[in-house]
């Protein structure tokens, strides 16, 4: 019997190692698997590079992993915002590498991963900074730098609801990076806040199939989302 749900955070993030490349869902606060996050820290690993949208958000979640100095660089499109002061204080010290990735480009970088794609030409980037060093080539007449995909060992994501068979389905916008990141990692890990039973979930509506997912942990629901989700349901 197939069953891919882990009884603890800790189970779920049992196996990640040092210098492990992570993708972790999220925009800004949005999505973002805080809980997992806790338990990477916990967990210990060391020297990781972090996938992400942003670069942390005030104290917590990927702002927190970042604070206990395990994370050698970052690749993501947005690091800096009016709360990324960890991010910020630990680039300007020298103590972290970023590499700065337009948001189509990494959202397709990822997806690429995922889909088995060598590699692709896009015109986003070109004549800036960031297509320094990159082939580019002439395309229908416009320019374009080829990019290459983002593979991780390890895949962070929180989704609404799953089955036991890792089968997933989002919360509205917190859906973002998570589909996209599942595919491109060899351990998906997803906290959801529903176990439901197998065949609950309308097959139209699942948006991560199971195949892409190794381990399923449930965590309660943030009380102020469960706050928020309430009154907007008396709307």
């Amino acid at each position: 019997m197939i069953d891919k749900v882990v009884p603890s955070l800790e189970a779920a993030l049992q196996g990640v190692r040092d210098g492990a490349t992570v993708m972790i869902g999220g925009f800004g606060g949005a999505g973002q698997p805080n809980e997992l996050i806790d338990a990477l820290i916990a967990q210990g690993a060391r020297d990781l590079v972090i996938v992400n949208n942003n670069a942390g958000n005030g104290d917590t979640g990927l702002a927190a992993l970042l604070k206990c100095g395990r994370v050698r660089k970052v690749i993501c499109s947005f690091p800096r915002q009016v709360d990324s002061q960890v991010f910020d204080g630990l680039y300007r010290a020298g103590r972290i590498e970023l590499e700065l990735v337009p948001q189509g480009n990494l959202a397709e970088r990822i997806r690429a991963a995922g889909a088995g794609i060598g590699g692709f030409f896009t015109p986003t980037g070109y004549g800036t900074d960031l297509a320094r060093g990159k082939e580019t080539r002439l395309i229908d007449g416009r320019m374009h730098v080829l990019e290459w995909p983002i593979h991780a060992d390890v895949a962070l994501i929180n989704a609404e609801r799953g089955d036991r068979w890792g089968n997933l389905v989002y919360r509205k916008t917190a859906r973002n990076f998570g589909p996209v990141m599942a595919m491109a990692a060899q351990l998906t890990v997803a906290s959801v806040h529903e176990v439901v039973a197998l065949g609950a979930l309308d097959p139209e509506h699942i948006v991560t199939p199971g195949i892409f997912v190794q381990r399923v942990v449930q965590v309660p629901r943030a009380p102020k989302a469960a706050l928020g989700i309430e009154a907007r349901a008396k709307d």
